[in-house]
């Protein structure tokens, strides 16, 4: 499979010809043909984290979920509670197995008792969809999707209120973060969300490629830097939000990665894998995910081992030189007793050890 997946075309965005434009700088991503870097990354990075920066994310997978027990069925196959929400509303979550590991961290949009946008990440599309339909088999919940039919673009930074709202028609300021509506831009039909991945304010536009399309050029137009998935991997890890592959998978659970504030046991029914979070949250987890800075500028990388006395105790699972803080971050897995903020510990990097602390997270906090 992963040599049929190697050899295949990759797949294009409907903005691909736009972009190609712009930036000749594309690389493979999860089957997808995405670009890497536009103007360069620390340019692409601090437009974001001053102004405003826009991110062609069209690749994520996009499912329209609708039935009489929509939510009562979900309900099943995360650690959230999702009869909190309202229309307007979303939660954060993650899908999990039985072990209490991480399948995908998605985002649930409420529309209404019947009807919600679920946005999965790229790699995991096809995975998503059919552990979904497996688990809610007989549920009455059916499935739209529409990952390859939409445009999604993410406007991010300080100003993306700024540029947005003269090209619609609600006022923004009613929306805070994690609420979504549905909008008219160019006369058509849009889906708009106060989310983002970028730890900066920002709107996650959902549109036909048309109109995608057409919102790209004046976002352009109005100045708006376009982004690539290197900024959007900086921009991320300095917010210390989570990389599914890397930072979360299949063998870590949502507690182990510091994602407590999602799993709402009090508040629940049975759902897959609620047997080992209440174990985990009653005697406590054997590892945890922690910030670390390096005391130099050396860049702790994705699977560098982690030492402390001669022994090798954890390991990188991100890590970057910081263009906001100036100075070398990474998320590594430490064992408990390893993972209190001031620990001093070492990371292996080209066979030297090189000293770094664990340090409170997020590295980065947006000012609004």
């Amino acid at each position: 499979m992963a040599n049929q997946e190697a050899t295949s075309p990759a797949i294009r965005t409907p903005l691909y010809d736009l972009i190609a434009q712009q930036t000749s700088k594309f690389t493979p991503f999860a089957g997808w043909e995405m670009p890497i870097q536009f103007s360069g990354l620390k340019i692409e990075h601090n437009a974001v984290r001053n102004g405003v920066g826009m991110f062609d994310i069209s690749h994520m997978g996009k499912f329209i979920l609708t039935g009489d027990n929509l939510v009562q069925s979900l309900q099943t196959l995360v650690p959230s509670n999702l009869a909190r929400l309202r229309a307007g509303k979303a939660q954060y979550s993650v899908l999990l197995n039985p072990d209490g590991g991480i399948i995908d961290d998605i985002i649930f949009y409420y529309q209404s008792e019947s009807q919600g946008v679920l946005i999965v990440n790229a790699s995991t599309t096809d995975k998503d969809r059919e552990w979904i339909l497996g688990n809610l088999e007989g549920s009455g919940v059916k499935l739209k999707d529409l990952s390859r039919e939409r445009v999604l673009i993410a406007l991010q930074g300080p100003k993306a209120a700024t540029i947005l709202q003269p090209l619609v028609g609600e006022k923004l300021s009613d929306f805070g973060l994690f609420n979504h509506w549905e909008s008219q831009l160019f006369g058509e039909k849009v889906f708009i969300a106060r989310t983002g991945y970028t730890g900066e304010d920002g709107f996650e536009i959902m549109a036909a490629p048309e109109i995608g399309q057409r919102l790209w050029t004046e976002f352009l137009n109005l100045g708006v830097t376009p982004c690539g998935l290197g900024a959007r991997d900086t921009l991320r890890l300095e917010a210390a939000l989570a990389l599914y592959g890397q930072d979360i998978d299949d063998s870590t659970s949502p507690l182990e990665a510091g994602l407590n504030w999602l799993v709402h046991l009090p508040e629940k029914g049975d759902f897959i894998g609620r047997n080992v979070l209440e174990d985990q949250k009653l005697n406590g987890v054997n590892r945890r995910l922690v910030g670390l800075q390096m005391s130099g500028k050396h860049i702790a990388r994705h699977d560098y081992p982690v030492v402390f006395a001669g022994e090798v105790v954890g390991k990188v699972t991100s890590g970057t030189l910081s263009p906001t803080l100036n100075t070398a971050i990474a998320l590594a897995y430490l064992p408990t007793p390893f993972a209190s903020i001031g620990q001093a510990i070492e990371v292996e990097i080209r066979g030297s050890t090189h000293p770094a602390t664990v340090v409170k997270k997020p590295f980065y906090k947006s000012k609004k």
